[in-house]
């Protein structure tokens, strides 16, 4: 500022007032130590996601030998990719699988509505019995399943026996085996499902649910009127997960489909019916040891989930501007 203007708008008696550069140095030092305590984690997200990532594009341009060298062909994968009548296949049952995996929210809603009711005797047991599939290894599971699904001895056929009615190879019966691998992932996914509502539950003022008996409201009413708009935030979230989960599953369809001497379920006539992307990216890289092709396949699954990620946000957007 000009000095005559300073000396017009100063008050008589009171010296001009002077910028201080006192609080430079400590900005400097809070950046500084805000920098350390974020640098493990960087260092940890370049080192174990970011460069990974930079490596499977490069691969993906590649053609790799089985015991190492690359060559450099351009997008002759993605081309290849394009054509390949697996990839199509395997996308297609990542899609349904994952279509099937939504449908067990509203089952998971339903469930952590129940128990979150306060005169339920024995809640915290049936809420730990829900969460139990989910600290349960999916090797564990898959054959515990594997077990009811047989189609000679299993648990399941013995029932529907007991009722008249005929049993199947639920997991070799390529009509039926994806749905059947479905139900076990929603019997997997719904207790945590369960918890994530039940927190969301939990933060709902009971003001409400009050209010709405006195209007004569019913329990049905209260149920679609209230718990479920104020629960959008918990099932939004949830759907994000089930979405990125249900995309990428892989280990529960290996160990369903793999069978004795056979090297990744490749005998099970299901297979081409369960495959998923990130199974068809295991055979390609791991089995065929294709790296090249595997990378293009895995890149693609990886765009195609931030794709969905995103849309998801921007629905999530305008539910609450029309909410």
């Amino acid at each position: 500022m000009p000095a005559t203007e300073t000396a017009v708008t100063a008050r008589p008696g009171v010296p001009p007032a002077r910028h201080s550069t006192a609080r430079r140095p400590r900005r400097r030092t809070d950046h500084a130590w805000a920098y350390l305590m974020i640098g493990p984690t960087t260092i940890g997200l370049a080192i174990f996601y970011i460069w990974p990532i930079a490596q499977m594009l490069y691969y993906s341009f590649t053609r790799t030998a089985p015991f190492g060298g690359q060559t450099w062909i351009g997008t002759a994968n993605y081309r290849a990719l394009a054509q390949e009548p697996s990839v199509a296949q395997a996308i297609v049952n990542t899609l349904v699988y994952t279509g099937i995996q939504l449908a067990g929210i509203p089952l998971a809603v339903l469930v952590a509505t129940l128990l979150n009711q306060r005169d339920l005797r024995g809640s915290a047991m049936y809420r730990a019995l829900y969460f139990l599939p989910v600290v349960t290894m999916p090797v564990a599971v898959a054959m515990l399943w594997r077990w009811m699904y047989n189609g000679d001895y299993g648990l399941i056929n013995h029932l529907l026996g007991k009722v008249g009615l005929r049993g199947m190879h639920w997991a070799s019966d390529p009509s039926v085996a994806l749905y059947a691998l479905a139900a076990i992932g929603i019997w997997m996914s719904v207790g945590y499902n369960m918890v994530i509502f039940l927190a969301g539950l939990q933060g709902i003022p009971a003001d409400y649910y009050e209010a709405a008996a006195l209007d004569g409201a019913g329990p049905t009413q209260t149920f679609l009127r209230i718990t479920v708009p104020l629960l959008s935030p918990s099932i939004f979230f949830a759907t994000v997960l089930t979405v990125i989960n249900s995309l990428q599953m892989f280990d529960l369809a290996y160990m369903m489909m793999s069978s004795a001497g056979s090297a990744g379920g490749s005998a099970n006539p299901a297979l081409p019916r369960v495959r998923t992307v990130s199974y068809l990216f295991y055979q390609k890289a791991f089995i065929q040891h294709d790296l090249g092709f595997g990378a293009a396949i895995a890149f693609v699954l990886l765009a195609f989930i931030l794709v969905m990620t995103v849309l998801q946000f921007r629905l999530q957007r305008r539910w609450v501007h029309y909410a």
